[in-house]
């Protein structure tokens, strides 16, 4: 299926749209518990949206469809932002929302593959994500099966020596199915990702690697469908990665404000006013 088809068949809901609905769902979630890694969720919103709604290939009602594109949550604790996004896609039900993060729920708090549709993995244990992805990769072009894997993983990963082992096989393998996305935000629990192990300059690390790289604002959708679009139809027989730059907590500017987003602090009172922020910005 081409990329505009592939769009078209999600129906006629904007991305922009999209990427708002996934940001409400994951606030109603984090009020739920009262708590949630909400800022990565509202900043990664964008490229959850274009991911699901312009580039990937699946099926809603068969999750496990053998000729799916893969994604993987390499990031364990952005679950909220993954169960977001497969209700929005139609993968969970909606109505399960209030069960997150409660016992015998399908969407406990950081990722499980054994509890939730459309979770791929188990991340969390930091690092991982990329080396199970070139392993499904070249399990792929073993069967011959076109699908593409997507793993997406936080800048705190670049700081993992499995990550850049990951990225040596996947050169090495050529691994032209595998597309890697970066949510580089900046932060990490004990402050700017940047302070605690600078991995810059990211394209040209890649690159030498012997990926192709690209590097765009996240929550740009315009420049994130066009970074997915070159990525997918590249010729070259190598693995791609995707850079993106984001806002912790986009779409509500008093928590975007706020001095600590990685695990932001959100009070009883503010679930309210953060939904009722959201909703002035809603696209048109």
């Amino acid at each position: 299926m081409e990329l505009a088809s592939r769009s078209a068949a999600r129906s006629n809901v904007s991305l922009a749209n999209r990427a708002w609905n996934i940001r409400r769902k994951a606030l109603l979630m984090g009020q739920v518990q009262g708590q949630g890694y909400i800022g990565q969720a509202l900043g990664i919103a964008d490229v959850l949206a274009a991911s699901y709604f312009h580039a990937l290939d699946f099926r809603s009602e068969d999750p496990e469809w053998e000729g799916r594109d893969r994604f993987l949550l390499s990031i364990g604790h952005y679950a909220i932002a993954l169960y977001a996004v497969l209700m929005e896609a139609g993968i969970l039900p909606e109505d399960e929302l209030e069960t997150y993060g409660m016992d015998d729920s399908r969407m406990p708090m950081s990722g499980m593959a054994s509890y939730t549709p459309g979770m791929e993995i188990t991340g969390g244990s930091l690092g991982h994500g990329l080396g199970i992805a070139v392993g499904m990769a070249m399990g792929l072009k073993r069967k011959r099966n076109k699908a593409f894997v997507y793993n997406l993983m936080s800048d705190g990963e670049l700081g993992e020596g499995s990550t850049w082992e990951a990225a040596m096989s996947g050169a090495h393998h050529r691994l032209d199915n595998l597309i890697c996305l970066v949510d580089f935000n900046n932060q990490q629990a004990d402050g700017k990702s940047t302070e605690m192990l600078c991995s810059e300059p990211l394209p040209e690390k890649w690159e030498a690697f012997g990926w192709h790289a690209q590097r765009v604002n996240g929550n740009d959708l315009a420049a994130v469908v066009t970074a997915f679009d070159t990525a997918r139809a590249l010729k070259d027989a190598k693995p791609r990665v995707i850079i993106f730059d984001t806002t912790m907590c986009k779409g509500v500017p008093f928590l975007e404000s706020r001095e600590i987003t990685h695990f932001v602090r959100v009070e009883a009172d503010e679930w309210d006013k953060a939904l009722a922020v959201l909703e002035e910005g809603k696209p048109a």
